[in-house]
């Protein structure tokens, strides 16, 4: 059974992982306003994982016998000035996630939780390639600069991203 304080931190965790979800979806509607198809079947891609991670928190809370709290989604971001700007803050972001996950190891050592120490190392080694795949494309961005032919290709590279189902925790 969950105490108090993990339960409580745990759904936060949710509910970040649902902006997330949110936030990418935000920015594929972006990249589909400004005809980049392959960035926005990325960003799609993107808000399925993060739907994902939030089942598995939303499952992880109910099967300790914790209580599942939804909260309001806060409104993400709805225009970048470039998919440069764009791929910044989804990977600010992904560290924003990534040190909260590392507070949920923190408190969950604190509280002496080993089943949900255990839980949360899937993401910490999730959060590592979340990170290299949006560092991945940043850096892709940073070096064309403003080459279109480059950004058609990055596009079309993008495009062909598929989801790959989470491994079971």
């Amino acid at each position: 059974m969950l105490n108090q304080r993990l339960e409580k931190e745990l759904n936060k965790q949710l509910n970040k992982e649902l902006f997330s979800a949110y936030l990418y979806m935000s920015m594929g509607a972006y990249f589909q306003s400004v005809d980049l198809l392959g960035f926005a079947n990325w960003m799609n891609i993107q808000v399925q994982e993060e739907l994902a991670h939030a089942q598995k928190f939303y499952d992880f809370i109910n099967g300790r016998n914790g209580r599942v709290v939804l909260e309001a989604i806060e409104k993400p971001q709805t225009d970048w000035d470039s998919a440069l700007t764009a791929f910044q803050d989804a990977l600010k972001h992904e560290q924003f996630i990534t040190g909260s996950i590392n507070d949920l190891v923190t408190i969950s050592t604190e509280e002496k939780d080993y089943a949900t120490q255990i839980f949360l190392q899937w993401f910490v080694t999730e959060q590592v390639e979340e990170e290299s795949s949006v560092t991945e494309v940043t850096n892709k961005l940073k070096l064309m600069k403003d080459a279109p032919g480059g950004m058609f290709m990055l596009d079309r590279e993008l495009g062909l991203r598929q989801l790959t189902a989470p491994s079971a925790n």
